[in-house]
């Protein structure tokens, strides 16, 4: 039996999942690239990175603490937990299988990247399987 195709308001609700989600990503995605970096990730460079108020770079680590992916120590910045660089290793991974899909059908590089940035969020891993196997191709 094959599964029923979902409806509109199911890849709306899917949509909307992936959206609010997609912002965790971009974050635990840039801690970790300003730990790489730096050794940590202050909440004014993650601000200053995302294009965003300090405040509400603050209030996003705070989502990112509650939902257990970040820790902060005083006048010590913001750090990845195990499973917040777990996250933000697979968001890497998908961004670049992401651009290199694209490239590979004749998007220029420096607008792969840009597109890939959204795409990034919304693939979902059947998808994404998908698009490996293709890359794989000879």
């Amino acid at each position: 039996m094959t599964d029923a195709p979902p409806s509109d308001a199911d890849r709306f609700a899917r949509a909307r999942r992936k959206q609010s989600v997609a912002l965790l990503e971009d974050y635990v995605e840039l801690i970790g690239d300003l730990i790489a970096e730096t050794g940590e990730a202050r909440v004014a460079d993650i601000a200053d990175r995302m294009g965003v108020a300090q405040p509400t770079a603050t209030k996003t680590v705070a989502r990112l603490k509650r939902e257990g992916l970040a820790t902060s120590r005083p006048y010590r910045g913001v750090f990845l937990t195990e499973a917040g660089a777990a996250l933000a290793d697979r968001v890497r991974a998908r961004h670049r299988t992401v651009v290199a899909l694209l490239i590979a059908v004749g998007v220029p590089q420096e607008a792969a990247e840009l597109d890939a940035e959204g795409i990034e969020h919304h693939v979902s891993d059947r998808s994404l399987a998908a698009f490996e196997a293709f890359l794989k191709r000879d």
